[in-house]
């Protein structure tokens, strides 16, 4: 989880950049912060995937094999 401060920092850098132009390192500040948050994201993401099983009104479980490969791959690293 992204700090609560660099999430106040960039929707700051975004209300402001809607107003007037941010500077050159405010723009710099703001797509280091916008890749910090998006790796995050991310993460949080694929672990969320990793912690589902799909399963169709049978009962019969239908998880996409590529996400199979990759849950076995992050054991795989794991171990």
């Amino acid at each position: 989880m992204l700090s609560k401060d660099k999430m106040q920092r960039i929707n700051e850098l975004s209300r402001k950049s809607k107003q007037t132009d941010l500077t050159s390192a405010e723009k710099a500040e703001q797509k280091k912060l916008r890749e910090e948050y998006l790796q995050v994201f991310r993460k949080s993401f694929v672990q969320d995937l990793h912690g589902m099983t799909f399963v169709d009104p049978n009962g019969d479980d239908v998880t996409p094999e590529k996400l199979k490969r990759s849950k076995d791959h992050k054991k795989n690293l794991k171990h």
